[in-house]
């Protein structure tokens, strides 16, 4: 009985070392208030982006929920003005795996909201589930649309000046390694989704370096962002019915809540004095150094370039969808609500003001060559 009693009593405190030290996430801090700003988050239905919108929704922000299903995107939006007290919380459609759909939602924001000054790109899946389209819809979700996505808001975020772009990764990113020849192509069967969902998680992490280096002088700064290990919906959302009633316990002893999960995005998204850290990667509220892959300025550049052709993204289209965009008529057609001829269509549902504070005080970008001190929340 003592035996067992001792053995109980280590499996305990190991548990709690785990928990404080690799589990449980560190709170974040940064600006109080964010009345009079306005924030986009993709994915805020569940999970890490319901949990960043409703942070952001606390601190006073008029908060954008950019989700693919309008039922589920309404009902949280209910939900979080609810439980923020803030009304100003609301749906906007955006099925990142439609680049006319990503092209809708731009035309729709920029004709009825005057403000932006948080971006942060959450949404992503793990796996194609179902679906089989004729490119690497992995790539497109987690990559080729917030690509997209944030060059057409790129003239909103710059005329709100000081804003952020957040783009949520992951450790994962660290075993990717992009193959330029193959960028796009399907993705079949588990092995190549877990090689493709690293790939995107690399691409996230060169984007944000990338970005980081075209708005120097901007005013803008963007940041990558690891949540850490969540327990979330897009954790079990593939994995066999037989096998969920396994792994739910285990997930909820030794993954964070969503609300740990969005911790560190929203570090990126309201830390004052990480300006200079523009292009970085962050985890656990704190920059972490990435591989030489995720660091490489000349992939980084490269994959820019490849983006933009992936993204179907004409010279000037940015300057199309400026502040001068009119609201456009519901019932009338419109080139942005239709896919191009060359554009697949998803078959199947894919798994799914002076008063106000500076967001911004450096926005110059350079090399680092040792780490500065980082405000500590």
């Amino acid at each position: 009985m003592e035996a067992l009693l001792l053995g109980a009593g280590l499996l305990l405190g190991a548990y709690v070392l785990v928990y404080y030290n690799l589990v449980k996430a560190p709170p974040c801090g940064g600006i109080a208030s964010l009345r009079g700003r306005t924030a986009v988050v993709t994915g805020a239905n569940s999970g890490i982006g319901k949990m960043t919108a409703l942070e952001l929704a606390r601190r006073g922000a008029r908060v954008v929920l950019a989700c693919r299903s309008r039922e589920r995107g309404e009902a949280a939006a209910f939900d979080l003005r609810r439980e923020s007290g803030n009304n100003e919380v609301i749906f906007m459609a955006l099925d990142l795996a439609s680049l006319a759909s990503v092209r809708a939602f731009a035309t729709a924001f920029l004709s009825s909201e005057p403000r932006l000054d948080i971006l942060i790109h959450n949404a992503g899946i793990s796996s194609c589930g179902r679906t089989r389209e004729p490119f690497n819809l992995l790539l497109r979700v987690n990559h080729v649309g917030p690509f997209l996505l944030t060059q057409l808001l790129l003239s909103r975020l710059k005329t709100c000046a000081p804003s952020r772009v957040v783009v949520v990764s992951s450790a994962a990113h660290r075993r990717g390694r992009l193959d330029f020849t193959r960028l796009n192509h399907p993705v079949i069967g588990w092995q190549q989704e877990l090689r493709a969902y690293a790939d995107s998680k690399l691409a996230n992490v060169l984007f944000v370096r990338e970005l980081a280096t075209q708005l120097e002088g901007t005013g803008i700064t963007c940041y990558a962002a690891h949540p850490g290990p969540v327990n979330s919906e897009l954790f079990l959302r593939h994995v066999p019915g037989w096998l969920c009633p396994l792994l739910r316990p285990l997930a909820w002893l030794v993954l964070r809540t969503p609300r740990g999960g969005a911790q560190t995005p929203l570090y990126c998204a309201l830390q004052e004095g990480i300006e200079p850290l523009s292009g970085r990667y962050f985890a656990n509220c704190h920059v972490e150094e990435v591989p030489p892959a995720a660091r490489d300025d000349r992939a980084a550049h490269r994959l820019w370039e490849a983006s933009k052709r992936l993204a179907r993204l004409g010279p000037g289209e940015e300057a199309e969808l400026d502040e001068d965009s009119q609201p456009e008529d519901p019932g009338a057609p419109s080139s942005r609500s239709t896919p191009h001829p060359e554009e697949p269509t998803i078959s199947e549902p894919y798994p799914s003001p002076q008063s106000l504070p500076d967001l911004s005080k450096v926005t110059c970008r350079s090399q680092i060559k040792a780490e500065p001190k980082i405000p500590t929340s």
